[in-house]
């Protein structure tokens, strides 16, 4: 049926204008073949062919022809009607169907309405006095006298017919329409499934890929923060041990340090399309801050001298800070005083983040009924964030202030050389 339709489409309204014309025109197998063409009629078969052949691929050429014919008609320049069936008229509808089937939307209403308007003067042409059968046709239909019955008494019954003809045609038309339409919809309806189908499988391989990424981060941050505290065990321990001894452990362990942070910022940045766009430094803070401004009162502050870290690091410092004045904005709205500190006096960075607790708390606050402190997903992964790059942080109510706090070590050896010790529970509390 697919093969059909197509076929139909491009070659359907070329050979049902030559099977018209073929029809009537044919000497021993037309409808009026001879008697047409001794009377001269055949000019109108030729144009209502050629408004069918037309209808496919030009339907205003195809009104236009028909048009033509009936001003000719009207001017006198083809002979009147008298000789020719009126029923020659109705190639002209089956071109309309043709229109409706192929046509655009707009020249579909174009040649409706068209259509509508050439069959009122078809009806004129047919039962007028100068043009067709008309006094004739009258006085067979009504028994009457001639001069009472006119063609304006007739006019509109003939129009009538002659509409539900093309209405008929344009039905074939229509119906072919939405023929196809009903295939284009079910094909559609395939296709989409279809691409469910592929995104659904694409989804649940990135799901199991970031449960991989997930596994694979939890087995490296494990196997190398081991690895560290071993290292890092060994030389305390050992402070007898050979320069060369210490050295290596204290290479180990530094490598070890350095892996899991270059290890947690590849599992975040990489994505199957390759590595995402860069990621934020140090020197982007002052942008961020300067964009936050406009809603938060952040008063910034700085001891030291600035020290390098590694990219991992200085990604944690930047979301870290993103993060306490994401929470301020959400929690204490428009307004709300932060105070930023960095300190790069000591054997690490240790930035201090604070703001008014209540209204302006950087934590959602206690809801009533619930009797219980509801904490997001925030502070838990700055902590994290905080851990992997070598260091520590805190949070938490601090008299009218919501503090958050965090130290980001240089390295294994801070800037006087001494080993970076590991902070116990209090020493961190001391530094919140």
């Amino acid at each position: 049926m697919e093969k059909t339709l197509h076929a139909l489409r491009h070659w359907g309204a070329p050979a049902a204008g030559l099977a018209f014309f073929t029809l009537w025109t044919g000497r021993h197998w037309g409808l009026y073949g001879a008697f047409l063409a001794e009377q001269g009629r055949l000019p109108v078969i030729i144009l209502v062919s050629a408004a069918i052949a037309l209808a496919g691929r030009w339907a205003a050429a195809s009104l236009g022809a028909t048009a033509l014919l009936l001003a000719l008609q009207l001017l006198h320049v083809l002979d009147p009607m008298i000789a020719t069936p009126w029923h020659v008229y109705i190639g002209t509808f089956v071109a309309l169907a043709f229109m409706l089937w192929l046509a655009s939307p707009r020249m579909r209403l174009a040649a409706g309405a068209g259509t509508a308007v050439l069959a009122g003067v078809m009806a004129f042409i047919i039962l007028g006095r100068g043009y067709g059968m008309g006094a004739h046709l009258t006085s067979a239909l009504v028994i009457a006298d001639a001069t009472r019955t006119t063609m304006i008494g007739l006019w509109w019954q003939c129009w009538a017919v002659l509409l539900l003809i093309a209405a008929g045609c344009a039905a074939t038309g229509v119906l072919l329409r939405l023929y196809e339409e009903r295939g284009s919809l079910s094909r559609a309806r395939d296709e989409a499934w279809a691409n469910l189908k592929q995104t659904e499988v694409e989804l649940i391989v990135e799901q199991e890929r970031s449960r991989i990424t997930r596994d694979l981060h939890d087995v490296l941050a494990h196997s190398l923060a081991v690895i560290a505290a071993q290292a890092d065990g060994a030389r305390y321990i050992g402070n007898g041990s050979p320069k060369a001894v210490h050295d290596a452990l204290e290479t180990i362990a530094g490598s070890a340090r350095r892996a899991l942070v270059d290890a947690q910022r590849v599992i975040e940045d990489v994505r199957e399309d390759g590595p995402a766009a860069p990621q934020p430094l140090l020197k982007d803070i002052e942008p961020l801050v300067g964009q936050m401004r406009g809603s938060l009162d952040i008063r910034q502050s700085s001891s030291g001298v600035q020290a390098d870290l590694g990219a991992g690091q200085q990604l944690a410092v930047f979301r870290i800070i993103q993060e306490c004045l994401t929470n301020a904005l959400k929690h204490g709205g428009r307004g709300t005083v932060v105070r930023l500190h960095t300190d790069w006096s000591g054997p690490g960075l240790t930035l201090h983040a604070a703001s008014t607790s209540g209204s302006g708390s950087t934590v959602p606050r206690q809801e009533v009924g619930v009797g219980r402190e509801r904490t997001g997903r925030g502070i838990p992964g700055m902590r994290e964030r905080a851990h992997l790059a070598g260091g520590w942080l805190t949070a938490g109510a601090d008299g009218g202030d919501f503090r958050v706090t965090a130290f980001i070590p240089f390295g294994l050896a801070g800037r006087d050389g001494a080993p970076i010790p590991e902070l116990t529970g209090a020493q961190a509390g001391r530094h919140a």
